[in-house]
């Protein structure tokens, strides 16, 4: 292994407002080699956080425009790199770890592969997870809310959707990788969500499973059926997919229940509220909170409002139809960044990296 170019890369990667820090027994380099050839490696290190053309690219750091190309290219059909169309033209520029690269390996994952992502994640995720702002945001089960409250649109999981042109369903890489290493869990696999604004685009593809808006509104269904938690990037625009996490598996949502970070996501703007008049006490609702938030109290469920993320999962495990989601007081509701781009910057100063070296 060419550790010097895999460790300009990974210096590279830990530039961008996401965070790719190093471990103490190099798993990152490892994880690094096994993923990009060394002339990948040594051509990604000088892409930059903002899209370029080959040729834009070969002017600044010199090569063979064919040669160039043709490693973009392949970087990009291995969704290690973004590749984007630009005014009719094929652009690059570089792509994070998290989110980014990782989500995109789950076509190609193997033991291998998943173990030297569990190697890195165990060193290095708690680091990024406490970061503000976080990578995540949860978006309430949408029929849990009180439907009298106002809802923002980037609050209301069934308007992010109608907001689409075309949609899919596919594997969730953090499930797919905790079963390879021997450590499945119960939940679905096929239940991660991506959009679009090109109707159509996902139709030819053979490993995203085109839906109709009816079949994307349905999957959610069926997610939070399954006691899953819908979760979006933490911007209001922008928003490309849903991930439906898991505590046993998802990385996010891992820091919870292995590293007690309390809050590895953005919470919601809204908390549960029990009605303690009509709580049979029957605990069902306990066994849906991924987050801990639930406990009973003199023969009634209590909800901790440090600890509920307001996902509205266990709302409707209710058969007294006790729970309901409320809107947090406007000084508790976290403040989401705008765009994708202000998540970065917000990002970046938190982290103290200067983004100009960068772009």
């Amino acid at each position: 292994m060419d550790e010097k170019v895999y460790k300009s890369l990974a210096e590279r990667l830990d530039a961008l407002p996401n965070g790719f820090p190093p471990t103490d027994d190099g798993a990152e380099l490892r994880l690094l080699a096994h993923l990009f050839t060394p002339e990948e490696a040594g051509l990604a290190v000088q892409l930059r956080a903002t899209l370029e053309t080959a040729e834009e690219i070969v002017e600044r750091t010199g090569g063979d425009v064919d040669t160039v190309g043709s490693l973009l290219n392949g970087m990009a059909r291995k969704r290690l790199i973004t590749a984007r169309r630009v005014d009719g033209v094929e652009s690059f520029c570089l792509m994070p770890f998290i989110v980014g690269f990782y989500e995109g390996q789950g076509r190609i994952m193997d033991e291998e592969l998943a173990r030297l992502f569990e190697d890195y994640m165990q060193q290095a995720l708690e680091i990024v997870l406490e970061i503000e702002p976080k990578f995540h945001r949860v978006i309430p089960v949408n029929e849990t809310i009180q439907t009298d409250m106002e809802v923002h649109p980037y609050e209301s999981v069934v308007d992010i959707v109608a907001g689409a042109k075309a949609w899919c369903v596919f594997d969730c890489v953090c499930r797919k990788q905790k079963a390879l290493i021997g450590d499945p869990c119960e939940h679905p696999v096929e239940l991660c969500m991506a959009f679009s604004e090109i109707p159509g685009v996902f139709d030819k593809s053979s490993y995203y499973k085109a839906l109709t808006q009816e079949e994307a509104v349905a999957t959610l269904r069926r997610a939070a059926d399954a006691g899953l938690v819908h979760s979006v990037s933490n911007s209001q625009k922008e928003i490309g997919y849903i991930c439906n996490c898991c505590t046993c598996s998802c990385n996010m949502l891992r820091g919870i229940s292995e590293m007690r970070i309390a809050n590895t996501v953005a919470r919601s703007a809204f908390v549960n509220k029990v009605d303690a008049d009509i709580c049979s006490g029957c605990e069902t609702c306990l066994d849906y909170c991924q987050f801990n938030a639930l406990t009973m109290e003199d023969g009634f469920a209590v909800v901790s409002e440090l600890l509920c993320m307001g996902c509205g999962v266990c709302v409707p495990s209710c058969e007294t139809e006790a729970m309901t989601l409320v809107r947090r007081p406007e000084e508790d509701v976290l403040q989401i960044p705008v765009t994708e781009e202000d998540w970065g910057n917000e990002r970046a100063a938190a982290r103290g990296i200067d983004l100009n070296t960068i772009k």
